[in-house]
């Protein structure tokens, strides 16, 4: 058995979850409404206030399932409750950003500035001039979201300008040393 797919997911005081034929899974909470529709070989069920994952056989494909059906639905409950952030720091000379409406405004060395719309169902917030948090309900949204701003100026390994995740490590290299004349 799958060791996360067997695992109860517990659902918390103030969130309904609904579970529609050909699994449509609709999970509400505090801070707000997320529908999925799940793998329709997995078998999902309530009990109390609980949640279980179940799979039909030990078919390679269901036994797959089985652990992404169940952190898909915990990713919604913890979505609905908690939501889902990601922090990026921006580092470089002259980088800058800032937040004009529901547009991100960034300053990233470039001779033009890159403007982002904000996506529904999704906030930037811009505490410094050289942080982005980006939160939201769905964690998959949330981090394609953050993604797609670092893209624009990824970080680069001999001074570290770029837009990086907070918590990301990257990896320096050493410049070219001076070729030595004879």
């Amino acid at each position: 058995m799958s060791r996360i797919g067997r695992m109860p997911i517990s659902i918390p005081a103030g969130v309904d979850v609904k579970i529609e034929a050909g699994n449509l899974v609709t999970v509400k909470g505090p801070k707000g409404t997320l529908t999925q529709q799940l793998h329709p070989n997995m078998a999902i069920t309530r009990e109390g206030d609980e949640l279980l994952v179940t799979r039909p056989n030990d078919e390679k494909t269901n036994r797959s399932l089985h652990g992404l059906t169940r952190t898909l639905l915990h990713n919604m409950v913890v979505g609905v409750t908690e939501g889902f952030k990601k922090e990026l720091d921006v580092n470089g000379v002259g980088y800058r950003v800032a937040k004009e409406g529901k547009k991100l405004v960034m300053n990233l060395g470039f001779s033009h500035q890159v403007t982002v719309e904000e996506p529904e169902n999704i906030t930037i917030d811009v505490p410094t001039p050289n942080k982005i948090v980006i939160s939201g309900l769905d964690k998959q949204k949330v981090g394609q979201f953050a993604a797609e701003v670092r893209e624009k100026r990824p970080p680069e390994p001999y001074k570290g300008k770029g837009i990086k995740y907070t918590d990301e490590v990257i990896r320096r290299k050493e410049g070219k040393t001076g070729v030595k004349k004879k």
